[in-house]
């Protein structure tokens, strides 16, 4: 499935994400020089419905159409089938930010073995960072994911934005994979389609284009608001459930993205229910929490614990695909080491 290129395809810089079907056969990972030759991996369209990475970097690519590149770029552009219809995949693939090394659901995928053929290559090449650009469907500000706490992660995200969120990541994921060769991080610029979004994407790899090495220094605590991910929650398959529709076995609060990155205190209310356990809720682990995190007195789902909720959306499609939201407590600056390494001990058990 992979189509590997040493230049841009002729009218890739104007040609917007919904058309580039007409120019990829499918995902293709271009190699593009600069003088330093260590490189910058940007994914970009993993999902076909978030578009902001596609026009960051037209944007940073046309400013450098005469000059060269301070660093040299690959890039890899995705799922150009589903940009096509606008969806995050079509129903027939798997999702393309879940096929990468270490899936177990997709391993026998076509789309794994392009992902694993476009890791080797990067691999190969000596990274410097790797960045893999989204979006997102709810009410979030722009935020950082890392899956290390190490100085030189955490300096990538600062770069983006001083909201960072510390998730050991799911199986299959780009920056799971690419996290033990180099520095890497998801970045989630905000709903697709606002100029300002583009323009930060646009600004951050245009920054990490200009880094020549990352600082030996700790960043600094008041630089940084981290979050931890701790549990997933997910509406299970055979559970029906909408914003504001009162048959559904779940009836959302229609502006519950609303939610997004604000500290909840037991007894906020996510919704109404007919069902004793509506919601799936799992930790890094797999571990069943859903009695932890949610009770659901006289129909009312609630939470019983302090949380901060991210990526809460009111499309229903994505839900399905992917999930409800995750949600997250903040983490102590002093407190992270001691929690990364209570974290591998969990895991490891």
């Amino acid at each position: 499935m992979l189509t590997v290129l040493d230049s841009l395809p002729e009218r890739f810089l104007d040609t917007p994400a919904c058309e580039l079907h007409r120019l990829l056969p499918g995902p293709t990972l271009i190699h593009l020089p600069g003088r330093r030759p260590a490189p910058l991996f940007v994914s970009v369209l993993l999902h076909g419905n978030e578009d902001s990475g596609v026009i960051a970097l037209q944007s940073v690519l046309r400013a450098h159409a005469q000059r060269p590149l301070p660093r040299a770029l690959s890039i890899l552009v995705g799922n150009v089938a589903a940009a096509r219809d606008g969806l995050r995949r079509l129903d027939h693939q798997p999702d393309y930010n879940r096929v990468w090394p270490g899936t177990e659901q997709h391993a026998d995928a076509p789309e794994h073995a392009a992902m694993s053929d476009v890791h080797c290559r990067m691999q190969a090449r000596g990274l410097f960072a790797s960045i893999d650009i989204h979006n997102n469907t709810g009410i979030n500000p722009h935020y950082g994911v890392v899956n290390r706490l190490d100085p030189a992660v955490l300096h990538l995200a600062l770069l983006f934005s001083r909201t960072v969120v510390w998730f050991r990541g799911l199986p299959g994921t780009q920056t799971t994979a690419f996290s033990p060769l180099c520095p890497s991080i998801t970045v989630e610029c905000g709903k697709p389609g606002t100029p300002a979004n583009e323009a930060h994407a646009a600004r951050f790899i245009e920054a990490c284009l200009h880094l020549a090495s990352f600082p030996a220094h700790d960043v600094h605590e008041q630089d940084i608001d981290l979050y931890h991910t701790v549990a997933t929650v997910r509406v299970p398959a055979a559970v029906s459930f909408g914003f504001g529709n009162r048959l559904a076995d779940i009836d959302f609060d229609p502006q519950l993205d609303h939610m997004n990155f604000r500290q909840l205190e037991p007894g906020a209310v996510f919704g109404r229910t007919r069902l004793s356990s509506p919601l799936e809720v799992r930790d890094e682990s797999g571990r069943d929490l859903a009695g932890e995190f949610f009770a659901c007195d006289g129909g009312t789902i609630s939470l019983r614990r302090p949380s901060t909720p991210a990526m809460l959306t009111l499309d229903e499609r994505v839900v399905r695909q992917d999930c409800l939201c995750y949600l997250m407590e903040r983490l102590p600056f002093p407190r992270r080491e001691r929690a990364a390494r209570e974290l591998c001990d969990s895991l490891q058990d």
